[in-house]
């Protein structure tokens, strides 16, 4: 039998299946994980393993928190849909109509749909290849100032590719001119205070105290190493694309320095920079789908709306779009879609998965809802994530299908 990392926690019964797979899946993982599961809304998995690096600061458990990365856009793609269930917004509307300085530069008639699929054609906050740093990325006016000034790369909804911190800032924009309230404190107000969730887009100070931070496993591509990567995929350095895609990698590198601070975990990145835990992140997509203590957040119809894919018949921009398209990245409204090398929950799934391997994922049908968060950071996925995923997964499927 494969070795298990150390776990603690608690499993309902019939679901101890999903804790041996979850040590099994941590055995060979430096770093520190959650796992949590919520069936039908009640909580029956509750896990932590420490992993073999001592985390820094507090001792690792269920109750800490750690960054969320690229998951945090499943918590800015639920702020949209229940603004939109709520009638305040038009997720098919123009940008313009919401934030009119947006609506130049080509961008008249992009739609709020086109930034929740990555389809905008703006997938950096700079233009010109080096990216903007820090402190610049943690001044919001100035960021959305430069998405609203700026030319997309491609005609916004002809083609996708993905926006890593600026989805972020577009559709956490058009949140704060529809709700008059920032993305961060629109999500502390009417998601995570009424379901008492462990998660935030900005940490408040005196939080800190359970923050464990993540760590890198393999140093991050240099800038060279990035460029010699996007100059493979056909793309010239004289190309805009070339450049936004250089600058969105740099920005990313200054964002995850960042999240080492408590300046950057404080600040409203809401692309990346969401700081939480597995159990809140599981209860978040299971009132998404369905009663968690008396809360639901979104209606059938509005899930149904937000998991339907959007892009499976778009491609990313050329030189990008060759291949059979069996690898690309499959989005609904501002969620990840089941895809080869994410099978989710199944058919029907939806949620968002995060650098290094973080995750949240509901699928009604089954009425199952995941959250799974980590210390160790990998920049290659074939390294990390998928090993850890696959046993646990299955096994929870194995068990929500036992349960009926």
């Amino acid at each position: 039998m494969a070795g298990q990392a150390a776990v603690s926690g608690r499993v309902a019964p019939g679901w101890e299946a999903v804790r041996d797979a979850f040590a099994e899946g941590q055995a060979d993982d430096p770093g520190a994980a959650q796992l949590a599961v919520h069936h039908h809304g009640q909580l029956v998995v509750d896990l932590a393993a420490a992993g073999r690096r001592p985390a820094e600061g507090a001792p690792f458990g269920p109750e800490s928190v750690g960054v969320l990365m690229s998951a945090t856009k499943g918590l800015v793609a639920v702020c949209a849909h229940l603004l939109s269930q709520r009638g305040v917004l038009d997720l098919d509307a123009p940008v313009a109509r919401y934030w009119p300085e947006f609506g130049v530069a080509g961008k008249s008639g992009t739609t709020v749909a086109d930034l929740l699929t990555h389809r905008a054609g703006l997938p950096a906050f700079s233009s010109g290849g080096v990216g903007v740093g820090l402190p610049g990325l943690y001044d919001w006016d100035a960021r959305v100032a430069a998405l609203a000034a700026m030319r997309p790369v491609w005609e916004p909804g002809s083609a996708y590719l993905y926006h890593a911190l600026t989805f972020g800032h577009l559709v956490g924009e058009v949140v704060r001119r529809a709700a008059g309230m920032s993305v961060g404190a629109f999500f502390a107000a009417e998601v995570a205070g009424p379901l008492g969730l462990d998660l935030w887009i900005g940490l408040p100070p005196e939080e800190e105290h359970r923050f464990v931070p993540q760590f890198s496993v393999r140093p991050a591509p240099s800038p060279a190493q990035i460029a010699g990567f996007i100059e493979g995929l056909g793309l010239s350095p004289d190309d805009g694309l070339h450049a936004a895609l250089r600058a969105s990698a740099a920005e990313l590198a200054a964002v995850t320095d960042g999240l080492t601070t408590c300046r950057g975990r404080s600040a409203e990145l809401p692309g990346a920079g969401g700081i939480g835990n597995a159990r809140s992140l599981s209860r978040l997509y299971a009132a998404l789908t369905g009663p968690v203590d008396g809360e639901r957040l979104l209606s059938p119809l509005t899930v149904d709306r937000a998991r339907a894919p959007r892009n499976d018949d778009v491609a990313p921009p050329p030189p990008l779009d060759g291949g059979d398209g069996s690898g690309r990245t499959r989005f609904g409204l501002g969620f990840e879609l089941p895809r080869p090398g994410l099978p989710m929950l199944g058919e029907g799934s939806f949620g968002h998965a995060g650098a290094g391997g973080r995750l949240g994922m509901a699928r009604p049908e089954s009425g199952l809802a995941v959250g799974y968060v980590c210390t160790a950071m990998s920049w290659e996925p074939a390294a990390g994530p998928d090993l850890r995923w696959t046993g646990w997964t299955d096994a929870v499927r194995a068990a929500a299908q036992a349960q009926g």
